[in-house]
């Protein structure tokens, strides 16, 4: 992980991230979860994957995170936020991050090792989160892998009992 320092609210944040990517494997969902934190460092918001519960394919944990926090909050406090999740986004989940102007993502596992983890899988887009967000036209720093292996023993939980 190249740049800034993380202090140790952020990894506080992360792992609540963590826990809940715990709650949505607990209910039959993907094991994904994701905060959102304003610039004071206070938690506003945290939302789990839904996409079994719900059969939305969209309904990854920071999708569902952005829809109720860009309804709720408006873009300016997501303007000074950041987003702490599990795994990496998706190609998918950085867009909306990017369009959703939160400036600051901080995440766990990396998308090669949550695949790895997770088994063969027709439904991954090779497509680093960093290479998505460096085409805007607006900076959004990435900050990850941290606590890489908390966030693994999740999955490995998870998929390890479906195979099982």
């Amino acid at each position: 992980m190249a740049g800034e320092a993380l202090a140790a609210a952020d990894l506080e944040h992360l792992r609540a991230a963590i826990a809940v990517s715990r709650e949505a494997a607990a209910r039959g969902d993907e094991p994904y979860g994701a905060v959102l934190v304003d610039a004071s460092g206070r938690l506003l918001l945290a939302a789990g994957n839904t996409q079994n519960s719900t059969g939305d394919c969209t309904g990854h944990a920071e999708t569902n995170l952005l829809r109720e926090a860009t309804t709720r909050f408006g873009a300016q406090a997501l303007a000074g936020s950041t987003l702490y999740a599990s795994g990496e986004p998706c190609a998918m989940c950085a867009g909306a991050i990017y369009w959703s102007g939160v400036p600051r993502v901080v995440f766990a596992l990396p998308a090669a090792r949550m695949n790895a983890i997770a088994g063969e899988r027709t439904d991954v887009l090779d497509l680093d989160s960093r290479e998505v967000l460096a085409r805007g036209q607006h900076a959004v720093t990435v900050l990850g892998p941290v606590l890489e292996d908390e966030a693994a023993e999740v999955l490995e939980a998870h998929y390890g009992a479906q195979r099982a």
